[in-house]
């Protein structure tokens, strides 16, 4: 096979697989990442959650690494030992959950290492947070509080007492905000979607 083919083909699977270059940046993600804009939109369309709020969920569950697991536990302060959850990809869904969204949506096919239908699940989960919990859809603070803690454990109030849980949800607030500014002024760039 020849280098360049070589090439062309690493850089497809880089380009687009591999964590945006300024995550913090909402515009500069939908430019080097052309179809989650797409992807985000019909997420939007399907469940009408804002963009923003979602790619904010994301950020902060995986900071956009498809293949995001949480940090195994250590046996004996030096082995590797099991993970504290089935959590994995984009939207850190664990396994029942994602197996729940699968058979709800029927997609049974998704994938959490995919964009695509990581948003559509983080859409998905937060149109179910507004219909159990009554939370509001542009409410970033509590839609990531249900999102991590469980609508149960979220009605429960299971939140209350986790200062880490509290503020990991006002960094997702804030981060909306600051995506929903940015894409304010870039949105143009991808209304022809």
């Amino acid at each position: 096979m020849k280098i360049w083919r070589i090439f062309l083909i690493f850089a497809v699977i880089t380009g687009c697989t591999g964590v945006p270059e300024q995550p913090d940046n909402i515009c500069s993600i939908f430019r080097e990442k052309g179809h989650w804009y797409e992807s985000a939109y019909r997420a939007f369309l399907k469940w009408r959650i804002p963009i923003p709020v979602m790619m904010a969920i994301m950020h902060k569950e995986s900071g956009f690494v498809s293949g995001a697991r949480p940090p195994r536990k250590r046996c004996l302060c030096i082995f590797p030992g099991p993970r504290p959850s089935t959590a994995f990809g984009y939207p850190q869904a664990i396994d029942s959950t994602w197996e729940l969204y699968m058979q709800k949506t029927k997609n049974y096919g998704a994938d959490r290492d995919d964009f695509t239908d990581s948003i559509d699940f983080i859409g998905w989960y937060c149109h179910m947070s507004h219909i159990i919990c009554g939370i509001a859809k542009n409410d970033a603070y509590n839609l990531y509080l249900a999102y991590h803690e469980g609508q149960a454990g979220y009605k429960r109030g299971s939140y209350k007492k986790k200062t880490g849980v509290k503020r990991a949800a006002g960094l997702v607030k804030r981060q909306a905000l600051i995506y929903e500014r940015q894409l304010h002024l870039c949105g143009r760039e991808f209304a022809d979607y």
